[in-house]
């Protein structure tokens, strides 16, 4: 069960427009769901309104009325089912905050896997890769819009989700979400941890990382008495990746503990995230970089950042505790 973070993540939603869309197949499969999680957000102080091509005939009175006497505090938008639904939603305001789309599932790339979060850029660039993106296929004609929606700087975000139970709750409330997240202007943050519930967020985010067996495992308590030497990379806000430094030497700093939210890989933010953190220790006098690691995503991200991957001599000490552990050097000064 995702861990539920309701007071950092209902802090970027209070007070802003969260439109709901959602099919007539897709709203009768999952009513009540959609009912409770639409109601969890206005709880937690999200303006909302669903949008749904329902036909108003005698059979669907009953979940008409139901839809009014149950979403009170919730507009109601009913669209005719003869006109383009997906046109009819995006253009329903001029400019919108967030949009969450409920299909069958999210998008998946053309190897069958959940893409998290992509830009409208590498949306097109993928286009041919959605093929049966969401078992729907007049989505991907969609893309298009919700595309020129974002870049014209008309809608702020577009999620697109698999209609179920607490699925609304998981995308906006989770470090993990269970959809697909569609932005450009997301707001990156490089600093130290601060408050209790950050703490929390970065050990939900390593916890992630110590089950694959890619990092040693920290407690809570660890974190909270360290919290000094952790630092995050925030988007919108939220919390979505962590850095540990260790200082080794007077010149040396070690980036240990880098992780990265699972909803956040491939945006650059592990780029984002240690070029940060290489020139706030710059700023310390820090000029020697080392990292130990076995993953493949931050081998290469280390490669691609310059590091080199050597065990030096003046760090037999530190390999030593990891002797099964690559080591990658950055060195930008010379040896004194």
């Amino acid at each position: 069960m995702p861990k539920l973070y309701l007071k950092e993540y209902a802090r970027a939603l209070a007070g802003r427009e969260v439109f709901i869309a959602c099919r007539e197949g897709v709203l009768r499969g999952h009513f009540q769901d959609i009912i409770a999680d639409i109601k969890f957000l206005v709880r937690h102080g999200a303006l909302t309104t669903l949008i749904h091509n329902m036909p108003n005939r005698f059979a669907n009175q009953k979940l008409i009325k139901q839809l009014e006497n149950r979403l009170p505090a919730t507009g109601i938008i009913r669209i005719s089912p003869e006109i383009d639904f997906y046109d009819a939603v995006l253009n329903h305001r001029q400019t919108m905050f967030k949009v969450l789309f409920l299909e069958r599932r999210y998008l998946i790339d053309h190897q069958g896997n959940k893409i998290n979060a992509i830009t409208t850029g590498r949306v097109r660039e993928s286009m041919e890769d959605f093929g049966d993106l969401i078992a729907n296929v007049n989505f991907k004609g969609a893309m298009a819009c919700i595309c020129q929606k974002i870049e014209a700087g008309q809608c702020d975000r577009v999620h697109i989700l698999p209609a179920g139970k607490n699925t609304i709750k998981h995308e906006l409330f989770t470090v993990e979400g269970a959809g697909t997240l569609i932005a450009n202007n997301f707001q990156e943050e490089f600093r130290q941890v601060q408050t209790d519930e950050e703490v929390a967020i970065v050990h939900r985010i390593l916890e992630m990382y110590k089950r694959s067996g890619f990092l040693k495992p920290r407690t809570k308590a660890y974190l909270d008495h360290n919290r000094h030497r952790f630092f995050i990379t925030a988007i919108d806000g939220i919390v979505v990746g962590c850095v540990e430094q260790k200082l080794i030497d007077p010149q040396t700093v070690e980036l240990a503990a880098l992780a990265i939210s699972t909803r956040f890989r491939n945006q650059r933010v592990g780029v984002h995230m240690v070029k940060s953190f290489m020139a706030l220790m710059h700023a310390h006098g820090y000029t020697r970089f080392i990292s130990l690691t076995n993953n493949p995503r931050l081998e290469a991200l280390y490669t691609q950042l310059g590091f080199v991957r050597e065990s030096r001599p003046e760090y037999r000490e530190r390999q030593a505790q990891s002797p099964d552990v690559s080591m990658f050097c950055k060195i930008d000064a010379p040896l004194v």
